[in-house]
């Protein structure tokens, strides 16, 4: 029997972290990432960025990234 990991759904925020695991960048390349999307959506500098307004930015597939959101 396979082991799966167990992903997380009711997540809905995406942090530098999960940038960083998913893009293969450094943390400051993923922070600036997080705040260029923040300042393009006009956020302010402590909100949240959801993993649906990341993938629209990025053009990666939103399934395909929740699978890097794992516990």
């Amino acid at each position: 029997m396979p082991i799966m990991a167990k992903i997380d759904i009711n997540r809905i925020c995406i942090y530098s972290k999960d940038i960083e695991r998913i893009t293969g960048r450094k943390g400051r390349t993923a922070r600036k990432l997080l705040n260029e999307i923040r300042k393009k959506l006009g956020k302010a500098k402590n909100d949240f960025v959801t993993v649906t307004e990341f993938c629209d930015h990025t053009g990666l597939n939103e399934e395909e990234v929740r699978m890097f959101l794992i516990d």
